[in-house]
């Protein structure tokens, strides 16, 4: 399965995006130190910097990418006794990927894919869909968030299906830069499930069901 790919506005200050068309996603070129352009020459375009027709070097490594561990699973039951036979749905973030590009004193312009699995259990006899809802987080390294924002996803099952993967794909995140001596090292862009605090709970006790195991099984 692979879902409609989703626009990113962080919108509040001190980030700021523009939401681009749908399409895909060139590999950005990216690399050693920035490269001063010719006095006289026009500096490229958005479109150019994110499509490669701009081969000035990244000025920097890109922001850290990754999913919050204790975040990254949800299993949701039909009421609160946690048995396998009990589970209605389960969602789970298996990677995060994504380019970047900036030069000179540009901001960090990015783009996400992150591969989501969910699955169907029991208690969820007769139901097709079901909407999750997750989050997309700018911080500095190691402190608090800048900005984040939450998305809907709805996932549709065939009658037949217990599992379904794809892939969610987030198409621009801005991250403006003080100066040139700021860098991408000094972001990171974390993903995560919005869970209740019962099953945050249950992740940080390292508890968890697998809807693709081949038979009931105990939490582990």
């Amino acid at each position: 399965m692979h879902w409609k790919a989703v626009v990113v506005a962080l919108a509040l200050l001190p980030l700021a995006a523009c939401s681009t068309r749908e399409g895909r996603t060139a590999e950005i070129p990216g690399g050693g130190p920035a490269e001063s352009s010719p006095p006289d020459a026009r500096p490229p375009g958005f479109l150019a910097r994110m499509f490669g027709n701009d081969d000035r070097p990244n000025a920097g490594p890109c922001p850290l990418m990754g999913v919050l561990y204790e975040t990254s699973r949800i299993v949701e039951f039909a009421s609160a006794e946690q048995r396998y036979s009990n589970i209605r749905f389960t969602g789970e973030m298996q990677g995060v990927r994504g380019l970047c590009r900036y030069v000179d004193d540009d901001p960090i312009e990015m783009n996400l894919e992150i591969d989501m699995a969910f699955g169907r259990g029991q208690a969820a006899a007769g139901e097709r869909s079901r909407v999750f809802r997750y989050w997309v987080a700018v911080a500095r390294r190691g402190r608090a968030p800048i900005e984040k924002q939450f998305f809907d996803i709805e996932v549709r099952f065939d009658d037949d299906e217990q599992v379904v993967t794809g892939t969610e794909e987030i198409r621009r995140i801005i991250i403006p830069r003080a100066n040139t001596e700021v860098s991408g090292e000094n972001f990171e862009v974390l993903v995560g499930f919005e869970l209740t605090p019962e099953q945050l709970q249950f992740n940080r006790e390292g508890r968890r069901f697998r809807m693709d195991a081949a038979a009931p099984a105990n939490p582990s």
